[in-house]
């Protein structure tokens, strides 16, 4: 592991007057929302805080950030939770199987907030886990008006609904403008998965 900064100077450390706890949305059709969400948890470590992944559709087919979290201390802790997309690259799973999956993700989302154990909490496709009626859209309102003061929610995924962008702090779209999947080019690890 190294670091290097070319300019020696001091550097500055800004701390929020009020520190609070934020709730963030990265939604779209655009390829980056958990990179983005990856990157703040990769941030958030350079800041000394706790950080929880819970992947609600991932855990069918191996992702590069899973052997990446293994790397790192115990301050970040990822638990793939889903049975994959629905529907897609021919997951067998059925309907039930996936939305009992994704209840149990939120249990466990809903223990790790009452425990208050960590400082960012990410919570992976959860936006494509209300659009496909996995998770109820009331179950998420609740999660966001539920979050401990100081604890940062994150929420990816397509498709978040208005309601979930009028709770939120921060909502970020992702828009796809070209796609090289759109060329015949399939996945390619490290950049897509």
């Amino acid at each position: 592991m190294s670091f290097r900064r070319l300019i020696s100077d001091e550097l500055e450390r800004l701390q929020p007057q009020h520190p609070r706890g934020l709730t963030v949305v990265i939604t779209g059709h655009g390829k980056g929302k958990t990179t983005a969400a990856l990157g703040m948890a990769l941030r958030a470590l350079g800041h000394g805080l706790k950080v929880c992944i819970v992947q609600f559709m991932k855990g069918d087919m191996h992702a590069g950030e899973w052997d990446a979290v293994a790397k790192l201390d115990d301050s970040v802790e990822l638990v793939a939770t889903g049975r994959g997309f629905l529907g897609l690259q021919g997951n067998t799973s059925s309907r039930q199987q996936h939305r009992d999956n994704a209840q149990q993700a939120l249990n466990l989302v809903r223990d790790r907030m009452a425990r208050g154990d960590c400082d960012l909490l990410i919570l992976d496709e959860i936006n494509n886990a209300v659009h496909l009626k996995l998770v109820d859209l009331e179950q998420v309102v609740e999660l966001i008006r539920n979050r401990p003061a100081a604890m940062h929610l994150v929420l990816t995924g397509r498709d978040a609904r208005p309601e979930v962008i009028e709770a939120a702090d921060t909502v970020s779209e992702v828009r796809e403008i070209k796609h090289a999947y759109r060329k015949g080019i399939e996945p390619q690890p490290g950049i897509d998965y």
